[in-house]
């Protein structure tokens, strides 16, 4: 795991991308029979009968994995990350059975709290390109991050952090 960063260590426009995440059938079946028991993710004759011509993912699957990846990748080191929300989330491709998905990070904005100087929030950009290249999934997460400890009170009226 790398080493811990916080606020401070962040810049706008850093990127960071995530190891293959190779989708099987059996944990496409597993996850949707448990959690989206749509037809197309869990019957084998309704989902070739379809618009998607066979079993596809659930797309709250494929966030899960996304999110999975984004823990172990620890682009932050253990720092204790929370997240806030994730907005424009966009399910673009099917994702099906065999597929590869990597996700790609761009940090969009580092904001300080003028409220709570001991942390700050940092906005990242999510892109997951399955094999072929194609964009699959996009979203957008704002994630609470602690700025970096001191011996002084963390409430020393700093200032935001600036936007290159």
């Amino acid at each position: 795991m790398p080493d811990n960063r916080y606020l401070e260590d962040i810049v706008a426009g850093e990127k960071s991308m995530g190891k293959p995440i190779v989708i099987t059938e059996d944990a496409i079946l597993a996850f949707a029979r448990e959690f989206d028991p749509q037809p197309m993710h869990v019957d084998q004759a309704a989902s070739a009968a379809g618009r998607f011509g066979g079993i596809i993912a659930s797309g709250w699957h494929v966030a899960s994995l996304v999110m999975r990846d984004f823990v172990i990748a620890a682009p932050f080191g253990g720092t204790p990350l929370l997240g806030v929300r994730t907005d424009g989330l966009c399910w673009l491709l099917p994702v099906r059975p065999g597929d590869t998905l990597t996700a790609y990070r761009t940090v969009i904005d580092v904001v300080g709290s003028r409220k709570h100087p001991s942390y700050g929030r940092i906005l990242v950009a999510t892109k997951v390109i399955n094999q072929d290249d194609a964009v699959a999934v996009t979203l957008e997460t704002l994630i609470q991050i602690p700025t970096r400890p001191t011996s002084t009170s963390q409430a020393d009226n700093r200032l935001p952090i600036s936007r290159p």
